[in-house]
């Protein structure tokens, strides 16, 4: 590791043929920046979950109800949901009702406060980066919680349809 290759004379032999220059097939960029931006990306204080489409997840809009919102990942200190851009954008600092529903009636509440919000063009959503509001009635259980599904996660499979049963007597 340290050593650099220095490919510079051979390029100029291969961009000219019989001392006449030769226009280049294709452009050489440099990826060390691109890199380093995905490995700074990366690291992370605590481990993060993935969860699209996981579990179902709402936030509570005051006077209005529940909006769906698609739970990108989860760590303990926080999680990440994309919003449909046609429904908004939270502002940094403000504080949010979530519930994640585990079934079509039964929920768990908490509160996040936004962290940041980036908007994703192709997928046509804004993602909001949230961290857990401390000091509420289900910091334990949120913990349980957020252990529970990075171990599920860790373990799952994906039901092709391979085992069906047609017709039991």
């Amino acid at each position: 590791m340290g050593k650099v290759l220095d490919i510079t004379p051979r390029l100029k032999s291969q961009n000219s043929v019989n001392n006449k220059p030769v226009k280049a097939k294709a452009e050489i960029h440099d990826i060390t920046q691109a890199r380093q931006d995905i490995l700074s990306r990366d690291r992370r204080d605590v481990k993060r979950t993935i969860l699209t489409e996981f579990v179902g997840a709402f936030v509570v809009l005051p006077e209005k109800g529940l909006l769906k919102v698609a739970l990108y990942d989860i760590s303990e200190n926080g999680v990440a949901f994309d919003l449909e851009m046609l429904d908004g954008a939270y502002q940094t600092g403000e504080e949010v009702a979530m519930r994640v529903y585990l079934n079509h009636s039964t929920y768990f509440p908490f509160t996040v406060r936004i962290s940041n919000g980036r908007t994703i063009e192709d997928e046509g959503v804004v993602r909001h980066g949230a961290n857990f509001v401390k000091g509420t009635v289900n910091d334990v259980a949120l913990h349980h919680f957020v252990k529970f599904i990075e171990n599920v996660s860790a373990s799952l499979k994906t039901d092709s349809g391979d085992v069906l049963v047609s017709h039991i007597s």
